[in-house]
Order: C-alpha cells, then sequence, then structure tokens
C-alpha cells in the first residue's frame, strides 16, 4: 500500500485513479487519510482485534459469539421495558452492532485513557468528536448513535481467553449507566447524564491492553464496521510480529467471516475489506496469498513515542 501513499503524495488523488493504482475507493480512502493534519490518538482494548460485534442487526434476544485463535467473545443482549410509558413488559433487544457501535466504544475508551478514568464526559465533547470524525448527530445518523448507545449499555459482554484454562477475562457490562433519556426528535437525543462510566473491570482490561490508533485512520473508516475491525487487527498484531506469520483463510473467516455462510466467498471480499484497512495504515506490510494472508513485521500505525507523550 506504500505505492499508493507515495502516489498521492507526489501526483495526487486523480493521478492515482488514472494509473489505477489501487481500487478506487481505496485511493480515496487514503486521500481522506492523508488529508489529516490534525491526527488524534485513539484507544481500543486489544480483545476488539481478535473478537469483534457484528455488522449487521441479530434478532432480538439472539446472543452474539466470535472466537479467534486466543480468544472467545460472547455478548448478551438485555431487555428493556416495553410500551409509550415504560410500564410494559420487559422486551428483547438486539446487541449492539455496525460502525456506530464501533464509533462509540472508540470515544468512551479513548477518553478513558486519556484522562485515567472510567469516568467519560458525555455532552458537547462526545458530539465534537462523533463531528469529528464525520458522524453528524442529528437526523438517520443521530438516531443510529442513539441506538447503539443503548444497545451498548444494556448488553453484557465477556472475553474468555482460549486454550489458557482462564475462564472470563471481562464479564461485565461495558457501561454501568444508560446513555440516552429517550430517542424523541424533539429532544434530539439529549443526554441523561452528563459521564457515563465504563464498568470496572473492563476499564482495568484496557488500561492494561490498549492498542493506540489514529484518529484520522478512524475517521476514514468511520462508515465501514468491517475495514475498523482489520484496522484494529492488523494495528494489534503486525507491529508484534518477529517474523512473518501465514493467517489461513479458515482462521481469517472465523474471526473476520462471521456473516459469510462459504468461505469461498469470504476469500473473494476479504482482500477489499484489507485493502481499505491497510489504505490508513501506510507501513502494514501484508501480502493475500492463496493459502491466506500473510502478515510481516510491521511498525505501528502510532509510533510509541507519541503514545509515551500523551
Amino acid at each position: 500500500m506504500g505505492r499508493v501513499h507515495k502516489l498521492l503524495e507526489e501526483h495526487g488523488k486523480q493521478v492515482a485513479i488514472e494509473m489505477d493504482a489501487a481500487p478506487r475507493d481505496v485511493i480515496e480512502t487514503a486521500a481522506r487519510y492523508l488529508s489529516e493534519e490534525d491526527n488524534a490518538l485513539a484507544f481500543a482494548y486489544s480483545g476488539w482485534a481478535q473478537c469483534a460485534l457484528p455488522h449487521r442487526r441479530v434478532a432480538p434476544g439472539e446472543v452474539w459469539e466470535v472466537a479467534s485463535e486466543r480468544m472467545r467473545l460472547v455478548v448478551e443482549p438485555g431487555r428493556r421495558p416495553s410500551g409509550k410509558d415504560g410500564l410494559g413488559p420487559l422486551e428483547q433487544v438486539s446487541v449492539p452492532f455496525g460502525s456506530y457501535a464501533r464509533l462509540i466504544l472508540l470515544y468512551l475508551q479513548t477518553e478513558a485513557l486519556k484522562t485515567g478514568s472510567p469516568e467519560v464526559e458525555l455532552g458537547r465533547s462526545w458530539r465534537d468528536w462523533m463531528a469529528r470524525i464525520g458522524v453528524p448527530w442529528g437526523g438517520k445518523s443521530g438516531r443510529g448513535v442513539r441506538e447503539q448507545a443503548e444497545l451498548l449499555s444494556r448488553c453484557r459482554l465477556t472475553f474468555h481467553l482460549v486454550g489458557q484454562g482462564r475462564a472470563g477475562l471481562v464479564n461485565s457490562a461495558i457501561v454501568d449507566r444508560a446513555l440516552f433519556m429517550d430517542d424523541g426528535e424533539d429532544r434530539q437525543g439529549r443526554l441523561n447524564l452528563e459521564t457515563a462510566r465504563l464498568s470496572q473491570t473492563f476499564f482495568e482490561q484496557l488500561r492494561k491492553h490498549p492498542i493506540p490508533l489514529e484518529e484520522g485512520a478512524i475517521k476514514a473508516l468511520s462508515n465501514n464496521s468491517a475495514a475498523l475491525d482489520c484496522y484494529v487487527w492488523l494495528a494489534y498484531r503486525l507491529h508484534s510480529l518477529e517474523k512473518p506469520r501465514l493467517v489461513t483463510w479458515t482462521a481469517l473467516k472465523a474471526q473476520h467471516g462471521q456473516g459469510f455462510k462459504q468461505l469461498y466467498h469470504f476469500k473473494s471480499k476479504f482482500p477489499g475489506i484489507l485493502g481499505m484497512a491497510t489504505a490508513v495504515y501506510p507501513t502494514a506490510d501484508i501480502e493475500v496469498k492463496e493459502e491466506g494472508v500473510l502478515l510481516k513485521p510491521s511498525k505501528p500505525p502510532v509510533p510509541p513515542r507519541l503514545v509515551t507523550s500523551r
């Protein structure tokens, strides 16, 4: 992917497109990433690099489960009172899903680490962050954000270490409080609280195992949950490698291909997702092969000196 970024920097987007240096959506994404002047830090818990939320809505009440080589994630959906006044019987809801759920989590995790506290400020701070990464607060996107905030507030997640004789690594709600009062258009999703609180167990694991990310990369991928997951995965894996490592298509599908029934279909689509992820990670060195994807030792997306000076 370095060639595309070099072409963009030296000759601009139109030349890169005319030279067919990469698929157009990859070039457009790389150009958006390179245009970011103020590329702030963001953070995610390392468990999200190994297992992730669904990309699309699953049936209400359905438990979400996904596993990688080292980790298994189980997300149990919550329940909410039905009826206009909330006095009706409890009804099951879905687990959180899609890019908005991931962006909310990234904000909460980033702010918690920056402040050193599980208490995260909401209100204008959150709205400003969402606006910076290209998600307007009103209209359809605002409703989508509010829905995912509620689903995140109600669900319970468990990260399990696989094959290491340990049970739940993190076994709790993600946040201890509901984030929104209601979703009425007239209230524009007014926040229920001035702060949200990450659960203590989740916060402790986040502090022990954070992945530094670039806000500009998140912005460029903000409407692509699969590419966001892939970016976080590469940011976690590549810099820690001492030698090249082949990840088979079967292993990749188990982690990244829950929405694909057949391996051949996933195999045809995943290289495009990788292309989008590496569009915002110029130093990533990977190679798509017949047997899988070859990961090679690479510099992290955020230089360590920037992380230590935060």
